[in-house]
């Protein structure tokens, strides 16, 4: 069954909807200069009222690795999601003590060529933007992908939403896919609908 994650949680009303509706992962970003940012004492109080079923991701971007360890003791989060411009050797380090996502920012095929240099449990595909850090609400060419052996599990994101997630799937049969600004009324805000049209259509699929 493919695995679903919803990232930039911002509040227990929808982390609780979302882990009624059977997702796998929920992502809480921590990089202060996103619209998405939540305070690690927030994510604290989210996480208590969560299932242990589901994994509580921290989404980093180039930050110290000490304050990463920091922060997830503080937040409870169980997995970290790099999504900067971190090199194997600093994920490297997480392995063991947590799961671990390392994100690839994608224009073209070329920025796939370091992709498998990662130890991680999971690559997470992303669109690119100059102007943001994921949460672009853009999908990139899923069409770089074809031919592309990954050594990790691949979870797809950038620009998913309930009506290309169908096709994604289709053309794209990863392992996971990741969703944000498609199931938003606003940055943070998830519609419990469209949350639910989206886990829908993973699972029809």
């Amino acid at each position: 069954m493919t695995l679903i994650k919803i990232c930039g949680i911002m509040n227990k009303v929808d982390a609780v909807r979302a882990a009624e509706l059977g997702v796998d992962m929920l992502g809480f970003v921590f990089y202060k200069k996103s619209r998405r940012y939540v305070d690690p004492a927030a994510v604290r109080e989210i996480i208590n009222e969560l299932p242990d079923s589901i994994r509580k991701v921290g989404v980093f971007v180039d930050e110290d690795q000490r304050k990463v360890r920091a922060i997830a003791e503080d937040s409870g989060v169980d997995t970290l999601q790099f999504h900067g411009s971190e090199t194997p050797w600093y994920c490297a380090d997480f392995k063991g003590d947590y799961k671990v996502i390392k994100a690839f920012r994608l224009k073209g095929a070329e920025d796939l060529k370091t992709v498998n240099d990662y130890d991680v449990d999971f690559v997470l595909l992303d669109n690119y933007s100059s102007d943001s850090v994921g949460g672009t609400g853009e999908a990139f060419d899923w069409n770089i992908l074809k031919d592309y052996e990954f050594l990790h599990p691949e979870i797809l994101s950038g620009g998913l939403n309930p009506e290309n997630v169908t096709k994604a799937l289709a053309d794209v049969i990863p392992y996971g896919v990741d969703v944000s600004t498609g199931v938003e009324d606003s940055p943070g805000k998830k519609n419990f609908e469209l949350m639910k049209r989206f886990v829908e259509a993973v699972r029809k699929a």
